[in-house]
């Protein structure tokens, strides 16, 4: 398993290289490998690694059960590979998540918890991530949800139209 603290660098190393919204980068970004449904697939070469990537199809934003106005920054699903490694599943919120909060992904009923870490989760281990990407795979929809760290929680909805393919890009392009 990658170390949650190199899982945050490359997150942020891939955000900093696409850094912005979905519809956007596929556009603006030279790393762009194909577009497929409603993922990106991205590839970089030093170090070799490629991500299939979305953003929500919407958002809710909720504090004591009332609908809440926040601001949040890019919110991503991603789906990692690199040579000789198994695929990594890590979510960004758009904010710093609570201390010791867990993060849920629910795929057709299908519940994975991830860690967190300031803005970023991730599955707890390999094989985690080997169930959790085979129902993104199979799914129509996966739900996100957390809790920030000032008590606000979130529910984001991802579109999964076009993530087998997507992911199958990601992985032929970092063999």
């Amino acid at each position: 398993m990658t170390t949650p603290s190199l899982r945050a660098a490359a997150a942020a190393v891939f955000i900093a290289t696409v850094g912005v919204s979905a519809p956007v980068f596929a556009q603006d970004s030279t790393n762009v490998v194909t577009t497929e449904g409603d993922w990106t697939v991205f590839a970089a070469s030093n170090p070799r690694e490629c991500w299939a990537v979305s953003a929500p199809r919407s958002t809710q934003n909720t504090r004591n059960g009332q609908p809440a106005d926040v601001n949040r920054g890019d919110i991503r699903l991603y789906i990692a590979y690199r040579p000789g490694q198994d695929p990594e599943v890590s979510f960004t919120g758009g904010y710093p998540f609570a201390g010791d909060s867990t993060v849920e992904v629910d795929v057709g009923g299908q519940k994975f918890n991830l860690f967190t870490e300031g803005e970023n989760a991730w599955a707890g281990s390999p094989a985690e991530d080997a169930r959790l990407v085979a129902a993104l795979r199979g799914g129509a929809t996966a739900v996100v949800t957390g809790r920030s760290s000032r008590g606000t929680n979130t529910a984001d909805t991802f579109s999964l139209s076009g993530a087998t393919a997507a992911t199958n890009a990601a992985r032929s392009s970092c063999q």
